[in-house]
C-alpha cells in the first residue's frame, strides 16, 4: 500500500519560511516524480512544485519561483518543499502526490496546512 505523509506545516508571520516534508512508503520512491500541490480555503488544486526521479530537473509555479525549493533524498524516501519569503497568499493545505503521468498523479498524502498571518 502506498502512503505519503506530509509533516511540518504550521503558522507563521509573512516573511517566514517553513519546511515540508513528506515520507513515502510502499512504492519505489527512487522511481518516482513526485508533485507538491496546494488548496487555499474555498479554492481548488492548484500545482506548485515537481521534481524529476533523480532530483537533477526542478519546475515551479511562476508565483513561488525563487521562494519555494522542492528536493529530495531516495535513501530516505522523503520529499520535501522549503518554503521561504513566505506571503499571506500562500496559506493553504499542501499535498504531496506522485506523478503518474506528465500530467496526472495517482497517489496523494492527507495534506499539512500552511497558514501565513500576522
Amino acid at each position: 500500500e502506498v502512503q505519503l505523509v506530509e509533516s511540518g506545516g504550521g503558522l507563521v508571520q509573512p516573511g517566514g519560511s517553513l519546511r515540508l516534508s513528506c515520507a513515502a512508503s510502499g512504492l519505489t520512491f527512487s522511481s518516482a516524480a513526485m508533485s507538491w500541490v496546494r488548496q487555499a480555503p474555498g479554492k481548488g488544486l492548484e500545482w506548485v512544485s515537481t521534481i524529476d526521479s533523480g532530483g537533477d530537473i526542478t519546475y515551479y509555479k511562476d508565483s513561488v519561483k525563487g521562494r519555494f525549493t522542492i528536493s529530495r533524498d531516495n535513501a530516505k524516501n522523503t520529499l520535501y518543499l522549503q518554503l521561504n519569503s513566505l506571503k499571506t497568499e500562500d496559506t493553504a493545505m499542501y499535498y504531496c502526490a506522485k506523478q503518474y503521468t506528465d500530467y496526472s498523479l495517482d497517489y496523494w498524502g492527507q495534506g499539512t496546512q500552511v497558514t501565513v498571518s500576522s
